[in-house]
Order: structure tokens, then C-alpha cells, then sequence
């Protein structure tokens, strides 16, 4: 049964038993705390916290999920992969633990032709929490299995929580037990608390059924937590891997040879010529292929680009790791290109955007590869260094610290470090390597672990919800309306008054102010009432309906609503300019962000974005800087937009719906699956996903001046532009700048280039000419600097450094130094120059130093090599030259020291 159907198979049971189907969400979580959706439940967290109303009381969907922790460890064990697909249904305080086992078991052993999987019963073992005699009961009910077929295991095992206080509960796994090959025989009354290591892969764990039950107040570990009392509401949450079950229905070994992950193994051999199965440390590579190329490609897709930190790192690990596996397998050739193409046919079949969205996330793809070959380029160069380092200090081992360095820094692998450690006689320090990494990990979890604990309490948001209702919220309609004041909170907490100059959050009935999203700040505004006046200073939506205004008393005492009375009516007015001026903005971005595409093609699409009045900035994914006519045509085809007064309209549709019509929805962001709001300018010109505030019609942005364009980290630009007055004025500024320089420079704006292009060049002429006086100089000291020489036991020695200096100059006066040398003395000279902070060197000796055993191509390399760069040449004279201009005292130094050392 192939991967396709097995996930036609689970829709279609749920569906029929009453469950909405709930498409995947993207993979980038919209939550502070994790960078990935890692399990199925993740979309539906806010339903199990009770931040949201769920629409629904029971769902059935197939998530998209990725876990990194341990990207090191992939193909090492057959089990575990990056990305995975998590088949799951939920129950939100409907059915429970009875109904959840009759589900999951009829689908796993019906019959094929009634719709299920027709997995052997015999084969089947569930697990419990150990003492969860309600879940025994109920699985001897459904299944009829004796309750010596059922295992009991502890908290580490089978109980759930999302490691900080909220609802956790009891699991139940569904174990496969794939027979005696896999594993040593087991006796079920024995087995737990824990699952014995060796018995993993025999019984393979297929479901976990969660049965969400209790109120944990504090959650130290896994094991160890408190539970202070029963949810009001029980909820199921299930999870069923689709590559396991995959790897079972279709009779292979490991979920590496499933239909959907095999073909790229095969592509690999192909490109190799080794072959899957001959040997344990190629396999691991083969895997490490596979996982990573179909990983890469689902989170391009889901619109994350390489980078150095956060998603864009894991991304680069991820193909990065593809890549050098490719090449330990013996293929140095470009391989993107022909394995993800492979990837996609298959994974496409489900998800079609990997299809419609190729030109994207190829372009990505194949970019971060060519620059991770530079990248093993410049890093064999900087190990090259460093090996000849550490052979000159008379050492065999390079440092933990450079072999992390390496890694870290540079993105050089450290199997490839070790491997050319062994080609040049030299070994790592692998053990201190080891332990970097382990410390870099703990930092993170470290910081992970930070910031679980700032996990916003959202209580106090969802009782207010709860006994008032959603705000009625006119952004849309209008910029003022009178409104009662539902519940005043300072610090989270519920509050009496705030006097004159404090700040607090007020929640109004119904309010005209737009809250932050979608990258468009808050409005400002004011809030009067009888007897004083609030400063609205922010406007953000915690939970899902409610809306609640961050204010300062301006003057007066703001008294909070209750039995005892309150402010009576509020009058709430958002400052007109100000929302003239973030319609213009964000309106603005649309018309950027299409105009964008008209000139860069349909790949050029947005990654992020903030407006606010009179300003904008979007960024979008690109690989290489635009050129200014690039950038000119953007900003005239935006403003060719204005000057067409385009219709902007919004119409609201379901998310399907949305994406038939052509909207773009923006990667990362989550939208509503039943109702989403389009708003379009010109029609099919600009259709996007959008809550924000807009214009009517495309003139009254008033002008777009595109400001700048740079790159914000690999794969990724940025566009930044004014519109409105706020363009007229930086236009202003421009122009105000323009003629002080025309004045100064008594010449006409159109010939402004000119003459200032002709200055630049006359300065650069007069600054040669001083700098050849300064040489020449130098160059008419040798006799000086001859005579000047220091004395190193029998040897004169002339250390210089010649600011200023080239190669050809550098050269001419170390020759000319050392023809002036005292006769019949050893003599050594060494000088270094620089221009423009490249570093020359050449070191010129006579014939009595080159008879005491020294070289000038010994000299010339030691300090090339401080210096980050290399030389070399005769022992009579080298030649060399580095990048770090800094520490060219240093290597003068280090050329009295070699000599005494000779």
C-alpha cells in the first residue's frame, strides 16, 4: 500500500466517524517557543489551553512536522528522520478514552478491502501508563485481548505534557511487534517502566494516544511533575506516523525505504556508483541523503531560506549535510539538481505546491549548494593554515578550538577536517571537539528552556472572552466609536483605577483600532471620557476575538467597570493622520511586493514585512543583489501603479477558495481555514492574504521611494521605501542636498555627477602622489635601515614594515637593504608592506646567513602564515603575502625569533 493511500485511508475513516479535516499547517510553528511544528498537535495547541473556542469538537489532519535536536544522529537509526507526516484525530472535550481505542484499532485491523490497513491483531501489543487500570479496562473491552497482552510502562514512556504547567495525561502506544529478527524475545509481564533499548525496533511504537485529563502546576521533568486537579474538559490527541506504518504495510526495513524515500537512495546510487546495503557507514550517508533532501525541500517550500541563525541555520544543515554525504560517497559534482528534482515528483503527488512553487525553491536550493562548495573551498584553504600551524610549532594535533572553529564558523564539517587531518599526517583533538559541541547544544537547550518559561498566561484574556464575547472590532469601517469599558488589567492582572501617568490594558466593547499584525503596527489614537483622556500606546489581540489597548492616563483617573460604577462611555478615535498614513503603507507593500514580481519574475516572492505611516520594509527571497536599474524598475512600476488610480477592494473566502483565485499567502503566517480576507489592487495584479488597513484606490498611496535594497542574510533582501508625505518629504531632503552641492560646487544639477566624479579622481591622483613621495623615500633610506640593522648573535637582522609599499616596491627595497649589508656578515632582511590592507612580504639574505642554515622561504612562510596568507621561493629570496594587516608587528617579531632559533 503506498504512502498515498495509506493517507487517503486515515482522511477518509475519521471523516466518516464525524471528524473535520483539517489540512496540514505550514511547518514554521506561529509559536514564540519553537521554531517547527514538531507534532500533529501543535496547530490545535490554543483549543488545549484554552486560549480558543476549537469550531469544532472533533478533527482529523495530517501535519506536516519537523524535529532537529539530534540532525547528527539521522540515518544512524532506522526510526528517526527531520521531517515526518503525523497522521492524528482530536477530540476537544468530546469523546474520550473508549472512543479513541475503538478508532484507532478498527483502522489498524480492518480488513484492506473495508478501508483499513489489515495489520495482523496478533501482532499488536498496546501500552499503557503503568496503574492506568481504566485504560486497561477499556482496551480488553474494544480489542478482547487477554490483559497479559498489555504493557505497562512509566512517565518517561507514557504520560504527556508540553514541559511547562497547563494539561498534560496519561498515553497509550500501539506497538507492532515486527518478530523475532528485530529483536530479542520479550515477556510482556516483564516489560517496563521503561522500554528496554533493545527491543525498540521490534516493537515499534505506530500510534500514541494521549488522554488529556489533568492540570499540571509544575512540570520539572518528564517524570517528575505536579498535577493540581482534573481539566474541565477531557481531550484526545493522537498521533500515528505515517512513514512507520509506511515501512510495515509495504514490508521494509526502515522508513528509509518506503516509496516516497527510496527513489532518492536509488538517484544517489546512480550518482555514486556504490550501492544501499553493502557497508553500515555508506548506508548512514544514503539516509542522511534521503532525509535531508526531502527536509530541505518541504521547509524551502513552507518559505524558509538558508541562513546563520534560528530556521534559515537548520536549513543550511540540513543541505549542507546532503551535500558533503554526496561527497564522502565519492560524488564531488553539483547534486541538488538531480536528487531533490526526485524528492519532489513523489512528496508532490500529496503536496502540489512543491510543484507549482519549483522555480522558488530550486533557486534556493541550488544556490545554497554553490555556495557551500566555495564555502569547502575557503575552508580547505583556512585548514591548509592551520595544519601548517600546528606542523611549524612541532605539534601532531589540531586544537578542539580550530577544528570547532572550523565547524562553527566556517561551516566546514568536521569529517571532513578529520579526514584531511589524516591526508596531511596530523590528528584532531575529536574528543575536545565533542565536547564544544556538547556545550554549544546545552546552550541552546539552555536558552530553549528560557524561553519555555515565557510562555504568556493568556487565563485572564480568555474569562474576559468568556464573559463578554468577542470585541466588536470596526477597523474597517471606521477610525472612532463610542465604547464600554469591559475590564482594566495592570501587570495581567485585574485593576481598580489607574491614576494620571500610569499605564495598564483596557478592553473596550467595540473599538476602531486596528491591532498589531501582518506586519502593520497599531494605530494611535486617544481614548476620552468624562473627566479625562487615555494615550492609546498599543493594540494587540492575545487570545483570538478579544482585542485590548495598552494606554497611559493622560489626565484624570481611569476607574475600572463594575457594580460600583465606572467611566460611563468612551470615546475611542484613532488619530487620522495616522491611519492615513499606515493605509498608505501597507497598501504600499502590496503594490512593492507586485511590482517586485513584474520585474524579478513570480520566484521573487514576499518572506516578511512591516509598515507603519509612512514607511516600509519587505522582504523577500533572492539570492543575489539587485542591480540599481533593477531597483529603479521597481519603483516605477509601483508608481506607474499609483498613477493608474487602480481599484483596491477586499472579499472574503475560504482558504481553498483563495488559493484557486490566485492569492498569495504569505509563508510562516496562519490563516482561518473556512474564511480568509483577499485584498486585491488592479485585480489579478496584486491578490494577497491580508488583515490589514488599506486604501480605496492605488493614487492615494501617493508616491513609493524605494530608499534602499540589501541583503538581510543569505537567500533573503530587503526593500525599504517611503510613501505619502513621508515620500515627499524624504524626496525633499534629496533635492534640499542636490543644491547645496550645486552651490558649493558652482556648477548645474545635471552636470552634478560629473564634476563631483572629477573631484574624487583628482583627489585620488594627488593621494598617488603622495603615497609614490612617501615610497620613494622609503625606497632612499636603504642605506639607513642597512646600517640600523639589529644584531642576533652573529647575524644582522633588518625587520622593516613599509606602510604603503607593494609587492614590486617591497621587493626592490629588501634587495636594495641587503647589497648594502656589512661584507662577509650574515645578514637577513625582512620587509612587509601593505596597500589597501593586502600585506606583500619578501625576505632577502646573503650568502654567509643562507650558509648558517637559514632560508628565505622558511622565513617567508612562517609569516605568510601569520599574516593569513602563504609565499614562498629560493633561499636566497621569497616572496610572499596575507589579509591581516593587523599583525604585521607580530611577524616582524617572529622573524628575530626564527632567526634565533636557526
Amino acid at each position: 500500500m503506498d504512502t498515498a493511500e495509506i493517507r487517503r485511508r486515515f482522511v477518509a475513516h475519521f471523516e466518516a466517524a464525524g471528524h473535520t479535516v483539517v489540512p496540514s499547517a505550514s511547518l514554521l510553528a506561529d509559536d514564540p517557543n519553537l521554531l517547527f511544528v514538531p507534532a500533529g498537535m501543535v496547530p490545535f495547541k490554543p483549543f488545549f489551553l484554552g486560549q480558543e473556542t476549537p469550531p469544532y469538537d472533533r478533527a482529523t489532519s495530517i501535519q506536516k512536522c519537523v524535529r532537529t535536536p539530534d540532525i547528527e544522529d539521522v540515518g544512524k537509526t532506522t526510526r528517526h528522520g527531520t521531517f515526518f507526516e503525523m497522521c492524528g484525530n482530536f477530540s476537544f472535550g468530546d469523546y474520550f478514552k473508549e472512543r479513541a481505542i475503538e478508532l484507532a484499532w478498527s483502522l489498524l485491523t480492518k480488513p484492506v478491502a473495508e478501508g483499513g490497513y489489515g495489520l495482523d491483531e496478533s501482532r499488536l501489543y498496546p501500552s499503557v501508563l503503568e496503574g492506568d487500570d481504566e485504560a486497561i479496562g477499556y482496551w480488553m473491552k474494544v480489542t478482547g485481548l487477554p490483559r497479559e497482552r498489555i504493557v505497562q510502562l512509566g512517565n518517561k514512556e507514557n504520560y504527556w505534557s508540553m514541559g511547562v504547567p497547563g494539561p498534560g495525561g496519561p498515553c497509550s502506544e500501539i506497538l507492532y511487534d515486527r518478530g523475532p529478527e528485530w529483536g530479542p524475545e520479550f515477556d510482556v509481564a516483564t516489560l517496563g517502566p521503561d522500554m528496554p533499548f533493545e527491543l525498540e525496533d521490534r516493537l515499534l511504537e505506530i500510534w500514541n494516544l494521549v488522554f488529556m485529563q489533568d492540570e499540571l502546576s509544575a512540570v520539572r521533568s518528564k517524570e517528575d511533575f505536579d498535577i493540581a486537579g482534573s481539566l474541565p474538559k477531557k481531550n484526545i490527541d493522537t498521533g500515528m506516523g505515517l512513514d512507520r506504518v509506511a515501512l510495515l504495510l509495504q514490508g521494509k526495513a526502515n522508513m528509509y525505504e518506503i516509496d516516497v524515500m527510496y527513489p532518492v537512495i536509488a538517484k544517489a546510487e546512480e550518482l555514486t556508483g556504490k550501492r544501499y546495503g553493502d557497508n553500515h557507514e555508506d548506508d548512514v550517508r544514503f539516509r542522511v541523503v534521503a532525509d535531508h533532501v526531502r527536509s530541505s525541500m518541504m521547509l524551502i517550500g513552507d518559505g524558509v531560506t538558508p541562513g546563520n541563525d534560528g530556521r534559515g541555520y537548520v536549513l543550511r544543515r540540513l543541505l549542507r549535510r546532503a551535500v558533503r554525504s554526496m561527497r564522502l560517497l565519492g560524488c564531488e559534482d553539483r547534486v541538488l539538481p538531480e536528487l531533490m528534482p526526485v524528492s519532489r515528483d513523489k512528496m508532490g503527488e500529496t503536496y502540489a505546491n512543491l510543484i507549482s512553487d519549483w522555480p522558488r525553491i530550486s533557486q534556493v536550493a541550488f544556490a545554497e549548494e554553490d555556495a557551500f562548495r566555495k564555502t569547502l573551498q575557503a575552508g580547505t584553504q583556512i585548514f591548509d593554515l592551520a595544519a601548517t600551524d600546528v606542523k611549524s610549532s612541532g605539534a601532531t594535533m589540531l586544537s578542539s578550538e580550530r577544528a570547532f572553529a572550523l565547524h562553527d564558523t566556517f561551516g566546514f564539517p568536521i569529517d571532513l577536517t578529520l579526514e584531511m587531518a589524516s591526508e596531511a599526517g596530523l590528528t584532531v583533538d575529536e574528543a575536545g571537539f565533542r565536547a564544544l559541541m556538547v556545550e554549544q547544544r546545552e546552550r541552546a537547550k539552555a536558552d530553549a528552556r528560557s524561553k519555555k518559561g515565557q510562555h504568556a498566561d493568556t487565563t485572564v484574556y480568555r474569562g474576559i472572552l468568556d464573559a463578554h464575547g468577542p470585541t466588536e472590532w470596526l477597523a474597517y469601517e471606521t477610525d472612532q466609536t463610542e465604547s464600554s469599558a469591559l475590564a482594566l488589567l495592570v501587570g495581567g492582572a485585574p485593576a481598580r483605577s489607574l491614576a494620571q501617568g500610569e499605564i495598564g490594558e483596557l478592553v473596550l466593547d467595540r473599538t476602531p483600532f486596528y491591532a498589531e499584525s501582518g506586519g502593520q503596527v497599531a494605530d494611535a489614537g486617544t481614548i476620552v471620557f468624562d473627566g479625562g483622556s487615555l494615550e492609546v500606546l498599543d493594540v494587540q489581540r492575545p487570545v483570538r476575538g478579544l482585542v485590548v489597548h495598552q494606554v497611559r492616563v493622560v489626565d484624570g483617573e481611569l476607574v475600572a467597570p463594575g457594580p460600583t460604577g465606572g467611566q460611563g462611555l468612551l470615546h475611542a478615535r484613532v488619530d487620522p493622520d495616522w491611519r492615513v498614513g499606515a493605509r498608505q503603507a501597507h497598501s504600499g507593500t502590496h503594490v512593492v511586493h507586485a511590482a517586485l514580481r513584474d520585474v524579478l519574475g513570480p520566484t521573487a516572492l514576499q518572506s516578511g514585512s512591516y509598515n507603519r505611516p509612512g514607511y516600509l520594509r519587505l522582504d523577500f527571497g533572492w539570492t543575489t543583489g539587485l542591480s540599481p536599474e533593477q531597483v529603479r524598475d521597481i519603483e516605477q512600476v509601483s508608481n506607474n501603479a499609483l498613477r493608474a488610480d487602480l481599484p483596491v477592494g477586499a472579499d472574503y473566502m475560504s482558504l481553498e477558495q483563495a488559493k484557486e483565485w490566485g492569492a498569495i499567502a504569505l509563508f510562516g503566517e496562519t490563516y482561518d481555514n473556512t474564511k480568509v480576507r483577499v485584498v486585491e489592487i488592479g485585480g489579478p495584479w496584486s491578490r494577497e492574504l491580508c488583515g490589514g488597513t488599506h486604501v480605496s484606490h492605488s493614487s492615494q498611496i501617493g508616491t513609493i521611494v524605494v530608499t534602499g535594497e540589501a541583503s538581510v542574510g543569505s537567500g533573503n533582501r530587503r526593500i525599504e521605501a517611503f510613501t505619502g508625505v513621508e515620500g515627499f518629504a524624504y524626496l525633499a531632503r534629496e533635492r534640499d542636498v542636490v543644491g547645496q552641492l550645486t552651490g558649493l560646487l558652482k556648477t548645474q544639477p545635471d552636470d552634478l555627477v560629473g564634476r563631483v566624479s572629477d573631484l574624487v579622481e583628482r583627489l585620488r591622483q594627488a593621494e598617488k602622489e603622495i603615497e609614490k613621495g612617501r615610497v620613494a623615500q622609503l625606497l632612499a633610506g636603504a642605506g639607513r635601515l642597512a646600517s640600523s640593522a639589529t644584531r642576533v648573535g652573529d647575524v644582522s637582522v633588518v625587520a622593516q614594515r613599509a606602510d604603503g609599499a607593494g609587492g614590486g616596491d617591497v621587493r626592490t627595497l629588501a634587495l636594495d637593504v641587503r647589497s648594502r649589508m656589512s661584507a662577509g656578515e650574515p645578514g637577513v632582511v625582512v620587509i612587509i608592506g601593505g596597500v589597501e590592507g593586502k600585506v606583500a612580504v619578501v625576505a632577502a639574505l646573503n650568502d654567509e646567513a643562507r650558509s648558517r642554515g637559514l632560508s628565505a622561504n622558511d622565513l617567508v612562510r612562517a609569516v605568510g602564515t601569520l599574516l593569513g596568507g602563504k609565499g614562498g621561493g629560493k633561499d636566497d629570496v621569497a616572496q610572499g603575502g596575507g589579509t591581516d594587516a593587523s599583525r604585521v608587528d607580530e611577524a616582524l617579531a617572529l622573524v628575530l625569533a626564527e632567526v634565533a632559533r636557526a
